[in-house]
């Protein structure tokens, strides 16, 4: 018996796989708040240098009038091109005839200027801290911005890789509530991050268990508690809950601008999910291939019974032990990353799906670049969030009627068409720079679901 015929005998989509898919679908909310969290944690303010200057000893005629702050940065900071404030530089002895309207001011290159040697001045009407204005990442310092970023995604590749196998060495289960527990003690702990190296340290950590989740939650929900037939609408349901945790995100951030309490928001509700993670039922799948019939058998008998299937669990008690399906009885003790490439057909699945997903080269490309778009931030979260609404619906509409491999075809395509467009499009036109934007990140997202879809369905159990 192979094992879609136990979870057919056991209730197929009964009461235990509709609560278990509920709780594992819960946290996916704050998923993705920790993935695009940067957009607001480390979002750059208006700022220019720090102004320091005695109104009343300058030698300027008028100097026994009261200066506003708009004068003294006028004499203190010189234009950028766009007639805005310079970010990086400052004269270095204030210019006090560019009061005079009869006077032309020169070009910023003709007169002295120094960098900002006693800091900034940062524009907080939007955000009261971030990690930028906490540790001065600007100007010189800005590229630090993206490598934190980069050091979070380095994180989330290093969980792939060690939490991966560790699953199946110690279980789906035992994984999930790890990532869990990792999650949020790194998360929390990033809150109250003394210097932006510990920051960085959190983050990475923060990322490895992340992919935990992503990694774990597909794996042991959709492919292996989940009957075949409804695997499209549940990964599909998911999608949906990421695209609402997007749109939480701009709300969360707008009412929290603060970038430690919003950071602590999103992590501390992983420790609720780690309380009732021990509810979880191991993979039974993952327990037949790892020898451990005896829980394997309890384990399904568990979900018979909630299902109301009870004399059904019964009689698993021994077929579980010697299945004759070929899905469990030809499989080896132990695989390795090497199996991704020791066979033609897996060969192939693997390069293909590895070329597909670089896709997230695009979609973070997009969804991480929120403030060059020339809107409030808080919108365009908004709007790249409802984009994937209308795309995740048509996307599981054709992957139901149409099939996963044109599904994906299609939207990569559409996606890739739309990405190249806008960058023909002149700065000018913002609304149709970010329309194309919206469209090429709704498209993305459509593909994304395919993918995951088509990676749990085309790998065998074992070597997924």
């Amino acid at each position: 018996m192979s094992f879609a015929e136990f979870l057919h005998q056991v209730g197929g989509m009964g009461r235990f796989q509709i609560i278990h898919t509920m709780l594992l679908t819960i946290p996916i909310v704050l998923m993705a708040s920790h993935n695009l969290l940067q957009n607001f944690t480390a979002a750059i303010p208006g700022h220019h240098c720090q102004v320091h200057i005695n109104a009343n000893n300058t030698g300027y005629p008028n100097a026994t009038l009261r200066l506003d702050s708009k004068d003294l940065l006028r004499v203190a900071i010189p234009m950028d091109r766009n007639r805005q404030p310079e970010k990086c530089r400052r004269f270095v002895t204030a210019q006090w005839q560019l009061l005079d309207p009869n006077v032309t001011e020169p070009n910023g290159t003709q007169l002295d200027t120094e960098p900002c040697t006693e800091g900034w001045t940062y524009d907080r009407s939007m955000f009261t801290s971030t990690i930028i204005t906490e540790w001065d990442l600007v100007c010189n310092l800005q590229k630090f911005q993206q490598m934190a970023q980069s050091i979070y995604m380095a994180g989330v590749l290093v969980g792939a890789l060690v939490l991966g196998g560790l699953s199946d060495r110690f279980g789906r289960k035992a994984m999930l509530i790890w990532s869990f527990l990792q999650l949020a003690v790194m998360g929390t702990c990033t809150a109250f991050a003394s210097s932006y190296i510990s920051y960085c340290i959190f983050r990475f950590l923060g990322g490895m268990a992340l992919i935990g989740l992503f990694a774990h939650s597909p794996c042991y929900l959709f492919v292996e508690w989940i009957p075949t037939e409804f695997r499209t609408i549940t990964i599909a349901t998911t999608g949906f809950v990421y695209t609402l945790g997007q749109i939480l995100l701009a709300g969360l951030a707008y009412g929290i601008p603060d970038w430690r309490w919003l950071q602590l928001t999103v992590s501390l509700p992983f420790f609720f999910f780690l309380i009732y993670s021990w509810w979880f039922a191991e993979s039974a799948r993952w327990l037949v291939l790892a020898g451990k019939d005896d829980r394997a058998v309890k384990v399904l008998q568990r979900v018979a019974r909630m299902n109301g299937k009870w004399e059904e669990g019964e009689k698993i008690t021994t077929e579980v032990k010697s299945p004759n399906g070929k899905e469990l009885s030809t499989v080896k003790s132990s695989y390795t990353i090497s199996d991704l490439v020791r066979t033609p057909a897996i060969r192939q699945i693997f390069c293909c799906l590895s070329i597909v997903f670089s896709t997230s080269f695009s979609y973070y490309g997009l969804a991480m670049d929120l403030q060059n778009f020339g809107v409030s931030i808080y919108l365009i979260q908004l709007i790249f969030g409802a984009v994937d609404f209308p795309a995740k619906v048509v996307v599981t509409i054709s992957m139901s009627y149409i099939g996963r491999r044109i599904s994906l075809s299609a939207f990569l395509l559409l996606a890739g068409l739309v990405i190249i467009a806008n960058i023909f499009v002149p700065r000018e036109l913002q609304i149709v720079r970010t329309s194309l934007a919206v469209i090429g990140k709704g498209c993305l997202s459509a593909a994304f679901n395919c993918v995951f879809l088509f990676t749990t369905e085309l790998y065998p159990t074992p070597i997924r």
